[in-house]
C-alpha cells in the first residue's frame, strides 16, 4: 500500500463563513492561519492576507470552514460487516451478527477495517474518534490493530477495548479469561501512552455483558491508572429489566453502587433514563453520546438529547459501529440529531442546526475531556479544520448552520486537516490509496464473515 508521508504547513483557509463554535461565533468572509500545527489566527480574509500576503490560500472564499466533526462513539470492529441484521432487536443483533464476528476478529481485521472506516470519515469531516474495539479472540490482543490503522492515516482519537466476558450478557460473548483482559487493557493502554493524536480509555462494553468481578478489577484498575472509562448504558428497555433481576437496581444505580460513577465516564446511548437517572447524571462526571441512526435502525428509542443539554450533561454524537448504522457517515447522524427530536417532540423549534454541530464540535469535545485542544476555532487550539466547498449543494447559502447541517453530504468535504496535515486534499484522501484499500477489504471482510457462519445462516449474501 502507498502512503505519503505528509508534514504540517503554515497556510491561510478561507471561507465564506467561519463558523468558530467558540464565543468568537461566526465570521463572514473569513479566514484561518494556520502554523505548525496550531491555529495562529482567526479573523477577516482582507486583514489576514493584507498581513501575510506570502502565504499559501487554500478555497476560493464560497465555501464553509467548521472544526473537525468529533465521531464520539463508534466501533472499528465491526467495519468489515455493515448491512446485516437491520430487521433485530439489539439484544437479537449482539448475539447473532457480532458475537459469532467478534470471536475471529485478529490484527489485520482491525488495522485494515479501522483504515478503511477512517477513509469514510474523513470524507465527512472527522477529525476526531472514539472507538471500542469489541471483541472476544482468546488467541490474540486484536484491539492493538486499531492503533496501527489510526496512525497510519494519520487521525486523531482514542482507543479502547469494549470487553464482556459474561456468557449469558448483551452479545453472549465466549467467556474470556479476566487476567487476558486486564492485560489487553493496559497493553492498548501502553501502546498510545506516548502517541500525541491517540488517547486511551478502558472499555466496558456493557455492565450487563461483564461478569461482576470483571468490573471490579476494571474499577480498581481506572482508579489505580487514573483512567478514563468508554461504555455503553441505558440503550435498550431489555435493559432494564435484566439489570433488575441481577442486581436488583436499574443499570445507572448499579453503576453508581460499585463506584463505576466515580470515574470519568462517557456513555453511548443513555436512552431509558428516568428522574432518577438525571439526578445521578448532574452528580457524576458522567457525558453521554448520542447516536441516532443506530438507535434509529434497531429500533431502540430516542435519546433526551435536549433535556440532558438542559441539565448541562456533556453529550456528543456519534455514528456507533458499522454494523449498527452502517455507515459512517458523520454529516448523516449530524443532520438526523435535530430532525428526529423534532419529530418525536412534534416541534420544528426544539433543536436548532446550530445547536446539532456544537454537540458534533466543542460539546463532543467537552464530552471527551478534550475541548483545550480541539472543538472549536481558536488560536491556541490545533489545526483540526474541515472545509466544506465547491459543490452545488453550497452554491446558495442563506444560514452557513443550516446549509452545513441539513443540505451538504460527503461530495462537499473538499478538505481537511488534522494538526495542520491535510489529510483530505480536494476530495481526495492523502495518506491511504482508497481504491486499493477497497479492494484488499473486500476479501478480508469476505473471510471475516465467512468465517463467522455468517454466510452459512443466510446472513450475507457476499461472494468474490
Amino acid at each position: 500500500m502507498s502512503i505519503k508521508k505528509l508534514s504540517s504547513k503554515e497556510l491561510i483557509i478561507r471561507g465564506k463563513w467561519i463558523l468558530t463554535m467558540s464565543d468568537q461565533g461566526d465570521i463572514k468572509d473569513g479566514a484561518i492561519h494556520i502554523s505548525k500545527g496550531k491555529i495562529k489566527n482567526v479573523s477577516l480574509y482582507s486583514d489576514l492576507k493584507q498581513k501575510l500576503p506570502e502565504l499559501e490560500i487554500v478555497g476560493d472564499g464560497s465555501g464553509i470552514v467548521i472544526p473537525g466533526l468529533i465521531n464520539a462513539h463508534t466501533h472499528f470492529s465491526e467495519a468489515l460487516i455493515p448491512g446485516m441484521g437491520s430487521e433485530m432487536t439489539l439484544f437479537e443483533w449482539g448475539r447473532e451478527i457480532v458475537t459469532p464476528v467478534s470471536e475471529n476478529l485478529n490484527l489485520e481485521t482491525a488495522r485494515e477495517g479501522t483504515i478503511l472506516k477512517v477513509i469514510e470519515m474523513l470524507h465527512s469531516g472527522v477529525t476526531y474518534v472514539n472507538d471500542m474495539f469489541v471483541h472476544s479472540n482468546p488467541k490474540i490482543m486484536a484491539s492493538l490493530g486499531v492503533v496501527d490503522g489510526l496512525n497510519y492515516v494519520g487521525i486523531r482519537g482514542c482507543v479502547s477495548y469494549g470487553a464482556e466476558d459474561c456468557t449469558d450478557g448483551v452479545t453472549s460473548m465466549n467467556s474470556l479469561k479476566v487476567d487476558n483482559i486486564l492485560e489487553e487493557h493496559q497493553e492498548l493502554e501502553s501502546s498510545v501512552s506516548e502517541n500525541d493524536f491517540l488517547d486511551f480509555r478502558l472499555g466496558i462494553g456493557t455492565l450487563l455483558g461483564q461478569t461482576d468481578r470483571l468490573t471490579k478489577e476494571s474499577i480498581k484498575l481506572c482508579k489505580n491508572n487514573g483512567w478514563k472509562v468508554h461504555t455503553h448504558m441505558l440503550e435498550a428497555r431489555e435493559e432494564i429489566v435484566h439489570s433488575v433481576l441481577r442486581w436488583g437496581c436499574r443499570p445507572l444505580q448499579h453503576a453508581q453502587k460499585i463506584g463505576l460513577l466515580d470515574l470519568e465516564v462517557v456513555a453511548a446511548h443513555m436512552i431509558w433514563t428516568n428522574e432518577s437517572d438525571f439526578t445521578l447524571l448532574k452528580q457524576s462526571n458522567v457525558s453521554v453520546v448520542h447516536n441516532p441512526i443506530a438507535n434509529m435502525i434497531l429500533g431502540s428509542g430516542v435519546c433526551p438529547v435536549q433535556r440532558l443539554r438542559k441539565e448541562e450533561v456533556n453529550i456528543g454524537i456519534g455514528t456507533d459501529g458499522a454494523a449498527s448504522n452502517d455507515s459512517q457517515n458523520m454529516i448523516e447522524s449530524l443532520k438526523i440529531t435535530p430532525m428526529l427530536q423534532k419529530i418525536h417532540h412534534l416541534d420544528p423549534s426544539v433543536m436548532s442546526a446550530k445547536d446539532a454541530l456544537k454537540m458534533a464540535t466543542i460539546e463532543g469535545a467537552k464530552a471527551l475531556g478534550i475541548s483545550e485542544i480541539v472543538g472549536s476555532i481558536e488560536p491556541g487550539k490545533r489545526a483540526d479544520i474541515a472545509l466544506f466547498s465547491n459543490t452545488a449543494e453550497l452554491a446558495i447559502i442563506n444560514d452557513p448552520y443550516q446549509q452545513l447541517v441539513f443540505g451538504t453530504s460527503p461530495r462537499s468535504v473538499s478538505d481537511v486537516w488534522v494538526d495542520g496535515v491535510r489529510l483530505v486534499c480536494c476530495g481526495k484522501i492523502t495518506t491511504v490509496d482508497e481504491t486499493e484499500q477497497v479492494l484488499k477489504t473486500k476479501y478480508i471482510s469476505h473471510k471475516l464473515i465467512n468465517d463467522s457462519g455468517l454466510i452459512k445462516k443466510g446472513y450475507s449474501q457476499m461472494f468474490i
